[in-house]
């Protein structure tokens, strides 16, 4: 590394991270693999304005919180090989990106430029490939068992799921929305998603809260069992787009 590359990078601002739990010097070094994208042990002890035992000291941590990954040796002379360290998805996931904002965009153009009908037919493309994927995931799963595997299923995709049983029956909870900058333009990410469950659960589902309208989690009670028919979400997602 050159002076003037160790000046620069000793100098820049760690602020571009913000979570609970990760101090200052921690930040730094964040940043410099994020800049580096792979440095060695003694690459960053060079990048950062931090003492050597403490750069070991952090990395470890970050290291063993799977923020940071060892991506290989390096081998250079005779001794032993160094480590070489990257971010981990989780630890590139800390910097911010503005890719919801740009989808919330995106989608307001649709809409008031009058091609809504752009949005239905990329979430009916989407259901289909989803409800494939699903039915192969639930198939073989007994009929008393598939809310919980849809409430696990919608987790993975970051919906907090869970199933709440009470005297009237059982209720899907959704404690996040990770379409939310989406929703705040349209609803049809909801209809979609909620008619492609109602689909793998035989059971319509009745809206009781929805968090665009202030509540803390979107909760659906099951409606009762619907008679057989074919699976389609096209004429659910062929209304308006706009809330």
């Amino acid at each position: 590394m050159t002076p003037a590359h160790a000046a620069s990078s000793r100098h820049s601002s760690a602020g571009t991270i913000a979570s609970p739990g990760i101090g200052e010097s921690q930040r730094a070094l964040l940043e410099a693999l994020k800049r580096r994208g792979e440095s060695t042990l003694a690459e960053l002890e060079g990048s950062v304005d931090v003492a050597a035992e403490t750069v070991r000291s952090h990395l470890q941590a970050l290291v063993a919180q799977s923020l940071v990954v060892r991506s290989g040796l390096v081998r250079s002379g005779p001794g032993r090989p160094r480590i070489r360290y990257r971010l981990s998805d989780a630890g590139d996931a800390l910097f911010p990106r503005r890719d919801g904002e740009l989808l919330r965009e995106l989608a307001r153009f649709l809409v008031d430029s009058g091609q809504g009908s752009l949005l239905e037919s990329f979430f009916t493309e989407r259901l289909r490939r989803k409800r494939a994927e699903a039915e192969a995931r639930l198939d073989g799963v007994p009929a008393d068992e598939r809310l919980e595997a849809v409430a696990r299923m919608l987790s993975e995709e970051g919906f907090l799921a869970e199933v709440v049983t009470d005297d009237s029956g059982s209720h899907l909870r959704l404690a996040h929305c990770p379409l939310r900058e989406f929703v705040g333009v349209s609803r049809l990410p909801c209809r979609a998603e909620m008619a492609l469950v109602g689909e793998l659960l035989d059971r319509p589902l009745l809206r009781e809260s929805f968090i665009p309208d202030g509540a803390s989690s979107c909760t659906y009670a099951l409606g009762p069992a619907a008679p057989p028919r074919p699976r389609s979400t096209t004429a659910t997602l062929r209304r308006r787009s706009t809330p």
